[in-house]
């Protein structure tokens, strides 16, 4: 199993959500899974994957978070959480969205 999170280097929020990654992978008894991350430098990278706004959180390959946001433009990307909109979701949204794939 791979999990990955997609950003760019102007949107700070892809360590929040590395860090968030892997708190729900150990809350799910995971830790033999890592968390990698991938700069992605040109619209062209973006473009290749199922990048949706960095950071973009995948599993094998596969947005955790589909929308109908997947875009080449190298932008920052928000979600809906409890507490509003943020640059992450929460570990406990992470939780859950790994919760069914795996």
């Amino acid at each position: 199993m791979t999990v990955e999170i997609l950003h760019i280097a102007e949107c700070p929020s892809w360590e929040s959500a590395q860090a968030r990654a892997q708190e729900a992978l150990t809350a799910l008894g995971r830790t033999d899974v890592l968390v990698t991350t991938r700069l992605l430098r040109t619209p062209e990278e973006a473009a290749e994957t199922p990048f949706a706004g960095s950071p973009t959180i995948t599993i094998n390959g596969t947005d955790i978070f589909p929308s109908d946001g997947r875009t080449s433009d190298l932008a920052c990307r928000v979600y809906a959480t409890p507490h509003g909109l943020k640059g992450t979701p929460t570990t406990e949204q992470i939780t859950d969205a790994l919760r069914t794939r795996i």
